[in-house]
């Protein structure tokens, strides 16, 4: 193995990690308490530049240096972070929650059709089939509780996540350049953003007792480092690998809350776990048709 094949396997690796942090999200929110999502997310996002700062320190580095990037960079980082937030509360406040979260899961799968569009990359028929397999294991996890109601506005931001976020984990591909470190200053812009949009539009109602601990845990993991790992991931692994493997993330998610007394376990969720393993299986090229052996008449 080279160096550079060795070097993408490992940041593939870090990426994935993003995966099992994504599957405390719900868990932790639900820990977190009744608290308004811009407020949440002004927080978490807060906490996570906070630790930040406090990582460079010990690395005795410059806040500046990493924040030095042109327009563009800021542009794409903070649009990805604060813009597929706050897309995703429009999405959730106007469609059925199970029906807003289905569609924004689409953004694995497009992330495999587009990384086709980056010099040198192909997209073959095994990335396809393996993407809708986790697709639709996704949807089952979702089960009984889509209904046909919602608004079109809903359903609009709820597409527009799933078209960001791929378009951002994409994007951040071709400008590799840029160093991981810049996330913590999206992070800083996304708080204060969040924060504004918290005073602008929410009423203020601070976590209680226990709920400090959910948005500790956010910031610390689903809203803090989880935004590094991926960064790393998409930049200098095999983004259609994380792209798959980002199906596992509703999946954990579902098992986290029936750990935790949120949720029960069903049939579907077995069905989703095949489905969903089936996939990363056949689009990652681990599970192949064994090839035909012909023998000559010689």
């Amino acid at each position: 193995m080279s160096l550079e094949e060795s070097a993408s396997r490992r940041a593939t690796w870090i990426g994935a990690t993003t995966v099992l942090n994504w599957a405390l999200l719900a868990a932790l929110t639900q820990l977190a308490g009744p608290v308004p999502p811009f407020l949440l997310t002004a927080l978490a996002f807060g906490l996570a530049f906070l630790c930040f700062v406090v990582w460079l320190r010990v690395r005795g580095e410059s806040l500046r240096a990493p924040l030095r990037q042109p327009p563009r960079v800021w542009a794409l980082g903070v649009g990805g972070l604060f813009g597929y937030h706050a897309l995703y509360f429009v999405a959730q406040q106007n469609a059925p929650p199970a029906n807003a979260g289905l569609i924004s899961y689409l953004w694995p799968l497009l992330i495999v059709l587009f990384v086709a569009l980056l010099p040198g990359e192909r997209l073959r028929v095994r990335h396809i089939v393996g993407a809708l397999l986790g697709f639709v294991g996704a949807a089952l996890l979702v089960g009984g509780d889509v209904s046909a109601s919602g608004s079109t506005l809903g359903y609009v931001a709820a597409f527009a996540c799933a078209f960001l976020w791929s378009g951002y984990s994409v994007l951040s591909r071709a400008n590799r350049a840029v160093p991981t470190a810049a996330v913590g200053g999206f992070c800083l812009v996304t708080a204060v953003l969040a924060g504004l949009c918290h005073w602008w539009f929410e009423p203020t109602r601070w976590p209680q007792g226990i709920g400090w601990l959910g948005v500790i845990g956010l910031g610390l993991g689903p809203v803090g480092s989880a935004f590094f790992t991926w960064d790393v991931g998409v930049k200098h692994g095999d983004l259609r690998l994380l792209g798959l493997l980002a199906y596992f993330t509703p999946l954990l998610s579902t098992l986290v809350l029936i750990a935790a007394g949120y949720a029960t376990a069903t049939l579907w969720l077995v069905l989703a776990a095949g489905l969903i393993t089936l996939g990363m299986l056949i689009g990652s090229g681990w599970l192949r048709a064994p090839r035909r052996i012909t023998v000559s008449d010689d």
